[in-house]
């Protein structure tokens, strides 16, 4: 079966190795002209860290990649709102969890995709998906060039999904509220005191930082704002050292050990669930089917589980194409779907600029239960998968359920 993806972003490749190592010949076709590297990191929790194993990927991403021990929330004062055990988590779900640099996953995954033999062609942008006369999905690029393979994977992003339009008929993204400016630090000497994942709280504002090493950090800062607002400031960095001067170490020092010129202001959408994720022999995979906010902490995590599941469901039913997409679709909608509206609740209490809301949500966050917050990641992340994890029926939505991650 000739299998070709739009999109060399987390989702496409992954998809692709899955594939590769089930016996398929995919091929890729990326609309930018190098490696993707929207935003700065990721954190790879344990589900992701279960199909990186089974994509052989695991000992590579461990190599130039952090491992986190604890979560710690702190108000924009310094005081403790709690935080969440990594090593437990990692522990009760049985594979561990793992922060780092998007170019540096990105080069891993381009790495085995050519060890593997899967072509990779940059400078391939989509403009139009059709139906030939057979039924069958055409893809048109800007440069000229056409495919016709007999799955059509979409894998191309939530902001301008030439695949999304074909399958759901829209491709409108939703702005949530809220600006990210994103960045990575590296220091002389170490920025932070440990490998962890450190999210500061305010009243409409938010620091998260992630160390991959002391002296690597990623990070994001948010404000909420409307979206005439979201354009970028002559000076970002002047910017955001001013909004955040009074916060608690370490994030003055962290803004300061990032290059002015690499920070990145992002406008953060998501997109609605979708009723359907196929339409003839197209699928939508990763962030063009199921964008959720970084406040999910999910979005890598559940790009990677696309790619797992997807290879599964093609091999399991029996070689009917349109069978194994409903089947893939099937698994794959609720749980996305859960994960995506757990991040926009999570982002409306985060972004709320009343004083009394604030104060309510950094009082639960305090009262929150740390070992069950474990509980509730594990069952939830766990769903779907053949891991250790949770099953006793622990709900998903906890404070603890939501948080930085992925920046």
């Amino acid at each position: 079966m000739e299998i070709g993806i739009l999109g060399a972003g987390i989702a496409g490749l992954s998809v692709a190795l899955a594939l590769s190592k089930r016996g398929y010949s995919p091929r890729v076709y990326e609309r930018r002209t190098g490696p993707a590297t929207m935003g700065a990191g990721v954190t790879l929790w344990p589900n992701a860290g279960f199909v990186l194993e089974e994509l052989g990927l695991l000992q590579d991403i461990a190599a130039v990649a952090g491992r986190p021990v604890a979560m710690h929330r702190q108000d924009a004062a310094g005081n403790s709102l709690g935080g969440i055990d990594i090593a437990l988590l990692d522990q009760m779900m049985g594979h561990p969890t793992h922060t780092i640099l998007r170019r540096d996953l990105q080069a891993v995954l381009l790495d085995h995709a050519a060890q593997a033999g899967i072509p990779v062609e940059f400078g391939h942008r989509a403009v139009a998906i059709d139906l030939d006369a057979g039924g069958k999905a055409v893809a048109r690029f800007e440069n000229g060039a056409s495919i016709r393979p007999d799955l059509l994977i979409g894998a191309d992003g939530r902001m301008d999904s030439v695949a999304r339009r074909f399958v759901a008929g829209d491709n409108t993204p939703v702005y949530q509220g809220f600006v990210n400016w994103v960045g990575v630090a590296q220091g002389e000497s170490a920025l932070v005191d440990d490998i962890a994942i450190q999210d500061y709280w305010g009243a409409g504002d938010r620091f998260g930082c992630v160390a991959v090493r002391p002296d690597l950090v990623y990070w994001a800062a948010a404000q909420a704002r409307p979206l005439p607002g979201a354009a970028p400031a002559a000076d970002m960095r002047k910017e955001i050292e001013d909004l955040f001067a009074r916060w608690p170490e370490p994030v003055t020092r962290i803004i300061q050990a990032t290059p002015a010129h690499a920070i990145r202001l992002i406008a953060v959408h998501d997109l609605e669930p979708l009723h359907t994720w196929s339409r003839a022999n197209v699928l939508l995979v990763g962030d063009a089917a199921h964008a959720p906010l970084p406040t999910s902490g999910q979005g890598a995590c559940q790009a990677l589980e696309d790619a797992w599941h997807l290879a599964r469901c093609l091999l399991g039913t029996d070689g009917s194409l349109d069978a194994a997409l409903l089947r893939f679709a099937q698994i794959r909608g609720p749980k996305t779907a859960k994960l995506a509206e757990q991040g926009r609740v999570f982002a409306r209490g985060l972004f709320a600029t009343d004083p009394e809301t604030c104060r309510i949500r950094n009082e639960r966050a305090k009262a929150s239960d740390p070992l069950r917050d474990v509980h509730a990641l594990a069952a939830g992340w766990a769903q779907g998968l053949p891991m250790a994890g949770c099953t006793d029926g622990t709900p998903t939505d906890s404070v603890g359920s939501g948080s930085l991650y992925r920046l």
